[in-house]
């Protein structure tokens, strides 16, 4: 008899791929004989390295898999797999035409609630509704537990520390020196610190310890190399490694500081302390870092910015609200990176 075998469905973004890691651990552990296919981006892979159990089908969304044709080629190359059922993780447009394919099918299918409602009302600038939603994580569960296989993330284990590779050892010995991450941009201008105040932040940070900069593109990189010139104490990461390699460092840091975004993710998926910076985002959405202890969020006063959250990505700035960051200070964003480290 075959060992069952389940679709997952998450094709983006970045974060949201990234919070599925600690449930694919526990769904792994707990059925063995599992055997499951990941449907997402190429890009992503390396995140699900350490699970023998998970397999990669890539999506092409601007080739093969463009349009509604290209889908029903995607529902046919998975139909071909003979899943159990689909766990749709996503739920946007394209998966919805997959679902309509799949209803024509024996092949079972359990999709995520996003809560788009809960989340309108959090974000709303008239009537908000403030209040804690379901995190992401947890909603991923419930997938899995409608699909037939429950787990508790309570039982969740963090696997092994990986090698640190190669390119980093240059860095070695540590001495007393403490290794710091930051990731400083984010994809809206709603998630993204200050530039000048997260200077301060880098600049006093590395006088004592040593400052890894993570980013992406073109402009982070150039933003980051003018802080490595700038500051003995500070190595930019953007575009000189692959993202296994950025991974596996990642897990040996002693801590890192992100906005609102895929890093923070990544990080608390290797057990790593993280304070996350929240501007015009807030944690009660659902995206907060799993497994870190609330204080770690560091958030814009609503006092004097009380529509915050103005949205869920970040890509909402009401007028006036230019600023809300800017009540974070560099004092207490250094002071909670700091008190990680004794």
């Amino acid at each position: 008899m075959k060992p069952a075998h389940l679709v997952v469905f998450r094709f983006s973004a970045f974060g949201d791929v990234a919070i599925m890691l600690p449930v694919l651990r526990c769904v792994c552990a707990k059925y063995p004989e599992l055997r499951i296919t990941l449907v997402t981006r190429k890009l992503f892979a390396p995140v699900f390295y350490e699970l023998p159990q998970v397999e990669l089908l890539e999506i092409d969304p601007k080739g093969k898999h463009k349009g509604v044709k290209g889908l029903f080629r995607l529902f046919t190359e998975i139909r071909a797999t003979n899943p159990l059922g689909i766990v749709d993780l996503h739920a946007v447009l394209r998966t919805q035409i997959l679902r309509f394919f799949f209803a024509f099918t024996t092949i079972r299918y359990a999709q995520i609630d996003k809560g788009r409602s809960e989340k309108k009302k959090l974000t709303r600038a008239k009537n908000k509704v403030f209040k804690p939603l379901t995190p992401s994580i947890h909603r991923y569960v419930e997938v899995f537990r409608k699909m037939g296989f429950p787990v508790d993330l309570n039982h969740h284990e963090y696997p092994p520390q990986p090698l640190l590779p190669a390119a980093f050892e240059k860095h070695l010995p540590k001495e007393n020196k403490k290794w710091i991450g930051i990731a400083p941009f984010a994809s809206f201008e709603g998630k993204k610190y200050p530039l000048d105040l997260m200077q301060q932040v880098v600049g006093y940070l590395q006088q004592h310890h040593k400052v890894f900069l993570f980013g992406a593109g073109k402009a982070e990189a150039e933003q980051t190399q003018i802080w490595e010139k700038a500051y003995p104490g500070v190595v930019s990461l953007v575009g000189k490694q692959s993202l296994k390699e950025e991974l596996d460092f990642i897990a040996h840091l002693d801590v890192i500081l992100s906005m609102d975004s895929s890093n923070a993710h990544l990080a608390t998926n290797y057990k790593v302390p993280v304070i996350t910076l929240w501007g015009t985002t807030h944690p009660y959405a659902g995206f907060a870092a799993w497994g870190q202890p609330e204080e770690n969020n560091l958030l814009s006063d609503r006092r004097t910015y009380p529509q915050i959250p103005t949205s869920i990505y970040g890509n909402k700035y009401p007028e006036g609200y230019e600023k809300a960051f800017r009540t974070i200070t560099p004092k207490k964003v250094i002071e909670a990176v700091l008190a990680q480290l004794t």
